[in-house]
């Protein structure tokens, strides 16, 4: 199985953080197939810290590829196929990075590893 991490689940595993259920971590740990993250995380992190909203994700903001890449993780890029869709799912939720990164799973046949039940909201398959 393939899969995209939220935002949030990357910064935990990249601060080792003890946050996670144990199929979400076993399956990033024993995952066989490729584990995504997307431009939109990088994006997301990249605003919060700007902002002051999330200080604990100034180091991953400062050498974000080379975190990813040293993971084993795969970069996923925001295509024009991606924001298409992303605008085009329902408004049941609003927030952009979400709606992105729901639109990507969903193209991309990836299952996105995230605790926020606000993807409920979209057809696109989750696991914690």
């Amino acid at each position: 199985m393939s899969y995209l991490l939220d935002t949030h689940t990357l910064v935990w595993w990249l601060l080792n953080e003890n946050k996670f259920s144990v199929r979400a971590r076993n399956a990033i740990a024993s995952s066989t197939g490729p584990i995504f993250v997307s431009a939109v995380s990088a994006f997301e992190i990249a605003t919060k810290v700007r902002l002051g909203k999330f200080e604990a994700a100034r180091e991953i903001d400062a050498d974000f590829v080379g975190l990813v890449r040293a993971d084993g993780f795969m970069l996923l890029d925001v295509h024009t196929r991606h924001a298409l869709a992303a605008g085009r799912l329902v408004l049941a939720h609003r927030d952009p990075f979400d709606r992105l990164l729901a639109a990507q799973a969903m193209a991309e046949n990836l299952t996105l590893v995230t605790r926020d039940p606000a993807f409920s909201s979209f057809d696109v398959p989750t696991l914690w």
